[in-house]
């Protein structure tokens, strides 16, 4: 049985997937940049206890390094490559969009290129809810047109599915595009919301509300996102595209409100005007995972917020230890 690369594997979801996969007796190697967008340490803690395992190895590289990808993926046979790495935000993807254009399309090229020179057997791509931009028809189905994102983010998220279905045409390596919607959990990077609004809340500082606060999102926990993924693995076998969500929708003062609850507090919101680049709602249709890959979200948001707020506490208090 050969190896799993995980590219962004030192991150929020590619440390639980890299967990999940050492667990199950698979090797894992873990390409990761490491890049300062957030705490490098951070990412450093997320890989803790996969260090000393026998089937674990961390490589530190940039997905835009042909000679270091070459090496990697000569140096061992892999089975599949489970692609995360990627600049993310939507935000920040305004201001800087040739960075995003580079690391997110030339990075992913290089490593598609690479996979064909080396055989991989098989390519994850984590894509995004983003890539439906405002879609007007709820819930968003795989088949729903996603031809008008609204950041650049979205845009190299949908143009990296262009480029993994490319790659699979021409090699008839089997391809999963994965669209994430709105992941949380242990280990969520500082700047995602439910994070962010955890820590301001926790501080008694307000609440940055961007609009009316009745935009909303599927949210979706992170051990489901690995369930999808591990799924995704062992049962693709063409070119395939599938939602990943909670299915389920809600308000950003419904969950102020909620995170507000779990810490014991009561929010101050600030309210500021809505954000270009950011959609109005995000709905998961996830009838064709379900059906294709026997998945189903099974942690809801109310049990999702008190495992967020557990690990939170714990992180908090180990910082002040």
């Amino acid at each position: 049985m050969g190896s799993i690369l995980v590219t962004g594997g030192a991150g929020f979801i590619g440390s639980h997937l890299a967990e999940r996969l050492v667990g199950a007796g698979r090797r894992v190697v873990v390409l990761d940049s490491f890049d300062p967008f957030y705490d490098p340490e951070i990412k450093r803690r997320n890989l803790a206890a996969l260090a000393p395992a026998a089937d674990f190895r961390l490589v530190t590289g940039d997905i835009r390094d042909r000679d270091l990808l070459d090496g990697l993926l000569g140096s061992e046979r892999f089975d599949a490559v489970v692609h995360l790495a990627a600049r993310a935000g939507v935000r920040p993807s305004i201001v800087d969009p040739e960075l995003y254009t580079s690391v997110n399309l030339l990075g992913t090229t290089c490593l598609l290129e690479a996979c064909r020179r080396h055989a991989v057997g098989r390519f994850l791509f984590g894509s995004s809810s983003s890539v439906y931009g405002n879609n007007r028809k709820v819930p968003f189905a795989e088949s729903d047109p996603v031809d008008h994102p609204i950041s650049p983010y979205a845009a190299t998220k949908k143009a990296g599915e262009l480029l993994a279905y490319t790659f699979h045409h021409l090699t008839g390596t089997p391809v999963a595009c994965l669209r994430f919607f709105t992941v949380y959990g242990p280990r969520q990077r500082p700047e995602m919301a439910i994070h962010r609004f955890a820590r301001l809340l926790a501080a008694g500082s307000e609440v940055e509300q961007f609009g009316d606060g009745s935009s909303a999102r599927d949210y979706t926990f992170v051990s489901d996102i690995v369930e999808g993924i591990v799924r995704a693995l062992d049962l693709s076998r063409d070119y395939h595209v599938w939602n990943l969500g909670g299915s389920r929708t809600i308000s950003l003062l419904d969950l102020v409100d909620r995170i507000a609850r779990g810490l014991g507090t009561s929010p101050r919101v600030r309210v500021l005007p809505p954000q270009p680049g950011d959609v109005e709602r995000t709905w998961a249709d996830v009838s064709r995972a379900r059906a294709e890959l026997g998945w189903e979200p099974t942690v809801d948001l109310d049990r999702g917020l008190e495992l967020f707020l557990e690990w939170f506490r714990r992180e908090a208090a180990g910082r002040e230890a």
